[in-house]
């Protein structure tokens, strides 16, 4: 008998440099089909075209789309959910960008050519043209990935965990600690600030540690205010969740953020994510400041 998940395909975009390449490489690697580069005007006919063989092989779908396509056809991309949705076919975005200093640099490092660039239009200028033609696509992604200050090996396991779902009808779920003095995360959903609680950097013994350790997890879990402020940050999402999901939302990601990142948002995060693990099964969890 015919399985009944329905085909799934995984439009994979953003901004040259910011890992597009590796992200299509590890969907390739996890039995998806891909295809690079695919003219923007060709996707709904090749889904189509792709699905009607009946081939097991195309079960699972993934297409690189870049700004050399027209404008005119990058804009339609996310009008094609509904048409694709009535051959069979789940369509995600997948959007992943960078700051324009860390694309420059990349680039220069490795003396690429950036796709946009000519004899008159610099790198930067490149950049810039190109997060304006890609706008579209990242005002209708289902989920952003900021590679800032992402290796390629943290990419691919990003990858793994969030957009490789065998159940799409579950939301894919992460929580990630930040640090206020480097910015807001651009690719969260949601926010919450966590300065307010007590803060073990004032505690010597316990200013070198992170929040993974046992003798900071003691200190934060012995203060009520602590506890009090998870619950309410756990019963917050799991009341929206149902609208996001109403919503034809694929991904949430729920960012917690103190002053370095590296203690009271840490522990949180790992609170969240244990409580959430029972409902949605593998809950991600990223600390970008450990990470750095």
């Amino acid at each position: 008998m015919q399985d009944a998940e329905p085909h799934r395909l995984v439009i994979v975009t953003g901004l040259s440099g910011a890992g597009k390449t590796v992200a299509l490489n590890m969907l390739e690697d996890l039995g998806y089909y891909c295809v690079d580069n695919l003219p923007a005007r060709l996707l709904a006919d090749f889904a189509r075209a792709t699905v009607a063989t009946g081939d097991p092989t195309y079960r699972w779908m993934a297409i690189g789309v870049d700004a050399r396509n027209p404008s005119e056809e990058l804009v339609r991309i996310p009008q094609l959910r509904g048409e694709l949705g009535q051959h069979g076919v789940v369509t995600e975005i997948l959007y992943l960008r960078s700051e324009p200093d860390t694309l420059f640099r990349r680039f220069s490092e490795t003396r690429r050519r950036h796709p946009l660039s000519a004899a008159d239009v610099d790198l930067r200028e490149a950049i810039g043209r190109e997060a304006a033609l890609l706008a579209p696509l990242l005002e209708g992604a289902d989920l952003v990935l900021d590679t800032t200050a992402t290796t390629l090996h943290e990419l691919r396991e990003i990858v793994r965990e969030r957009v490789h779902r065998l159940d799409t009808r579950t939301m894919s779920l992460q929580f990630e600690s930040f640090s206020f003095r480097h910015g807001l995360p651009p690719d969260a959903d949601l926010v919450f600030d966590a300065r307010c609680l007590p803060n073990p950097h004032w505690e010597p013994s316990l200013r070198p540690l992170s929040g993974l350790d046992a003798p900071v997890v003691a200190y934060l879990a012995g203060h009520a205010e602590v506890a009090r402020f998870v619950d309410d940050v756990a019963g917050f999402v799991e009341r929206w969740i149902p609208s996001f999901e109403g919503s034809n939302r694929s991904y949430l990601t729920v960012a917690i953020g103190c002053t370095g990142g590296q203690h009271r948002s840490v522990y949180v995060v790992e609170e969240l994510a244990a409580r959430f693990r029972s409902r949605f099964g593998r809950v991600a969890v990223r600390h970008k400041q450990l990470a750095r």
